[in-house]
């Protein structure tokens, strides 16, 4: 097997040729037992498919550097090195509070304006170079990219993933052979992007907003990188996204579509098509999955006006996996798996290398085995994950007893993902309820086999969204949905933002633990409509608590009530709202560890932010 190391090879079974490619790369013995990886002719490269990474954990601590006038000065220095100070600077092109709405450039002046800054970098020609796969959609862009990039990489490819928002480190939407970007490299194309923008800025260049110095920053990455794909995600819309800067990708596809952004794409489904159409590119393939009418036939017309070979994909056939389980959970992600497998064949087949992976003509509707092993290997934080929390386990190792706590992680904040989300999580809590001794992401706890027979299970809401999301049709959408499928929440919990809308952070930033400001307003409108749907009136609520900063928690038996239903009694309240994201986790591990036969399962949803906040706390 290889084990491949901080950049280094470590070799335990020998190399075997896969398939003729552009390269071959050779392993160079640099130290007892380790190769590295170097190019040779260009006519053949090797593969195992017993290939484990490792990616460079973070070891820095972010500094607090609160007032915007010293971060610019801060970025201007020359002798600016480490990543804190790449963070501070990437803080200064944040533009605008997040969630706010308020026009910007054109879509002409946008794309012209991420044009200029990619002829500054000398980008303007090598991007064309570049083998893209570019997808958008309002739901299901990311996992595809995800699926896309897995499935090329197991085929022996070089791949370059660029997706958005990344939940714990910035690091995570640039992915080289399915890794994090290493710190070392993220560093050195970072400034040399920041500098040469910056020399140009004195002549009347603007500095470009985040997200349009993210994308050429991953352009930049992708072209030295030398990549041999690169799976491109839409951030917003299409039509005017940074990333629509691709005047010739390989293929083109369409995820799911629904109602998110409106204010920015559209009130209408036809309008929020247009958009994501807009990426279509004349004569171009493209691919989609099944949609709404209003939807396709938007999609239908752009692609008849442009010549666009469109097909509609259906999802993928289990059948085909041949007993293999997706990587990405939830029966939601069949469709966005079909979309990737049609997506990665059309671009092996339009990059002339079909017929050298797959030499005796193997049939186009069969599954080949490197795609199965892509599709199974997939991995997307933050999407329908779960986490079993470890602070059970260390009570085991001091043979204290315990209960369980078990985090299920899910970004939606659409109506249609939440709809996907509540069915995932129902079925995640029945499969973990028939199935109580399956090992938990891949383990077994020490001592699990049959403890579960003694446990009373809680299903848990941890919940927040952004103020321009509808919450009036997000938490209705979620009850009905797991309630059909016979799960109940014994309690709703409603905390506040803990990362900044003014900072980007890294993985290992300081946790912020003040409380005596937060503003609350929100999370005591969300828990009053709550209320009104779980008890279909206005619940009397608590008016006691100050919504400038609550100080205390609830008592940890509020969590051992029953779930309640729709008209129970007026005045039992089945939520809270909670001081403080750190605050709620230690909150409910200190409920386990107060109650050994209580099995609590927490669905984190809402907010991809939110998802990220509580993987940055799992972490620690």
């Amino acid at each position: 097997m290889l084990i491949y190391v901080n950049g280094l090879l470590k070799c335990g079974a020998p190399l075997v040729p896969l398939f003729s490619h552009k390269r071959e790369s050779f392993f160079t013995k640099t130290t007892p037992g380790c190769y590295s990886l170097t190019s040779g002719p260009r006519d053949r490269v090797y593969f195992n498919s017993s290939l484990r990474y490792s990616s460079k954990s973070i070891q820095v601590v972010e500094s607090s550097v609160t007032d915007m006038g010293a971060k610019e000065e801060k970025a201007d220095s020359a002798a600016l090195s480490s990543y804190d100070d790449a963070m501070d600077a990437l803080s200064t092109l944040i533009s605008r509070r997040r969630g706010d709405r308020s026009p910007t450039l054109g879509s002409r002046d946008k794309l012209e304006q991420v044009v200029s800054y990619l002829k500054i970098l000398g980008l303007e020609d090598k991007i064309k170079e570049l083998k893209v796969i570019h997808v958008a959609g309002t739901k299901g862009k990311g996992s595809t990219c995800v699926f896309c990039e897995a499935i090329l990489r197991n085929c022996g490819f070089r791949t370059g993933l660029f997706t958005s928002p990344h939940l714990m480190d910035v690091r995570e939407r640039f992915r080289i052979d399915g890794l994090d970007i290493s710190e070392e490299k993220f560093l050195q194309y970072f400034w040399e992007c920041w500098k040469l923008l910056k020399e140009k800025a004195v002549d009347g260049v603007t500095m470009p907003p985040l997200f349009q110095f993210l994308t050429v920053l991953a352009f930049k990455i992708f072209v030295c990188e030398k990549v041999d794909v690169a799976v491109i995600e839409v951030g917003l819309g299409g039509k005017l996204d940074s990333t629509n800067v691709i005047q010739k990708p390989v293929v083109c596809g369409i995820a799911s579509l629904g109602m998110d952004h409106m204010d920015i794409l559209g009130h209408t489904l036809a309008d929020i098509a247009y958009h994501k159409a807009g990426i279509f590119k004349p004569q171009i393939p493209a691919f989609t999955v099944p949609q709404l009418s209003e939807a396709m036939e938007v999609l239908e017309e752009t692609a008849n006006n442009l010549k666009v070979p469109l097909e509609v994909i259906a999802p993928l056939d289990l059948k085909k996996l041949d007993g293999i389980t997706l990587g990405l959970s939830g029966d939601h992600q069949l469709v966005n798996a079909g979309l990737a497998v049609s997506l990665s064949r059309c671009w092996l087949q339009r990059t002339g290398n079909w017929d050298k992976i797959f030499p005796n003509g193997s049939n186009e509707t069969d599954m080949p085995v490197a795609f199965c092993r892509g599709l199974a290997t997939a991995r997307l934080h933050g999407r329908a994950q779960v986490v079993h929390d470890l602070v059970s386990d260390q009570q085991d190792s001091l043979k204290t007893p315990c209960g369980d706590l078990i985090f299920y992680l899910d970004g939606a904040h659409s109506p249609e993902s939440m709809e996907a989300c509540g069915r995932w999580f129902s079925s995640a809590v029945r499969g973990n309820k028939s199935l109580s001794t399956t090992p938990v992401n891949g383990y077994k706890r020490n001592g699990e086999f049959g403890k579960d027979f003694n446990r009373v299970s809680k299903q848990v809401l941890l919940f927040n969204c952004m103020e321009v999301r509808d919450p009036q049709v997000l938490l209705p959408k979620l009850v009905t949905t797991c309630a059909s499928s016979g799960t109940h929440f014994s309690r709703a919990l409603f905390v506040p933002s803990m990362s900044t809308y003014n900072k980007v952070i890294s993985g290992a930033s300081a946790i912020p633990l003040d409380t005596r400001r937060k503003d609350l307003t929100w999370q005591f409108r969300l828990q009053k409509l709550w209320e009104r749907s779980i008890q279909g009136t206005d619940a009397a609520l608590d008016h006691t608590l100050n919504p400038d900063g609550i100080t205390s928690l609830p008592p940890h038996d509020f969590l051992c009530g029953d779930a309640p239903h729709c008209g129970g009694p007026a005045g039992t309240h089945s939520s809270a709202v909670m001081p403080s994201l750190p605050l709620t986790i230690n909150w409910l591990r200190d409920c386990v560890r107060r109650n050994p036969s209580l099995k609590l399962e927490v669905l984190v949803t809402g907010s991809l932010h939110l998802v990220g906040d509580v993987l940055r706390l799992l972490k620690r």
